[in-house]
């Protein structure tokens, strides 16, 4: 039940995952009608859905921050390994 309403979800992740997310929006339904005394079952899920596309493009955001710095060590480090390699020639048949 989410928000007291029934619904049918089908998942390819099963139960318990569909079961988590029923539970984190429930947690969140009651976090926002408690704070909101007025507002309608249609108002909290609004305000429900948004709180969670912040919360969505947030980590969104972090995630691209993350992958940008990890780019840049990637980037420093293979500048690093080039200057400090040396090539050093050879001929297949040393090793023979």
């Amino acid at each position: 039940m989410v928000m007291g309403r029934g619904f049918s979800v089908l998942s390819d992740k099963g139960d318990e995952y569909v079961e988590r997310i029923v539970q984190y929006i429930n947690e969140r339904a009651k976090e926002i009608g408690e704070a909101s005394e007025n507002a309608t079952a249609s108002d909290i899920a609004i305000l429900v859905a948004l709180n969670i596309a912040e919360e969505l493009f947030r980590v969104e955001e972090e995630k691209e921050n993350l992958r940008s710095r990890f780019d840049g060590d990637v980037e420093e480090l293979i500048r690093y390994i080039d200057r400090k390699s040396t090539i050093i020639p050879c001929d297949v048949r040393d090793g023979l």
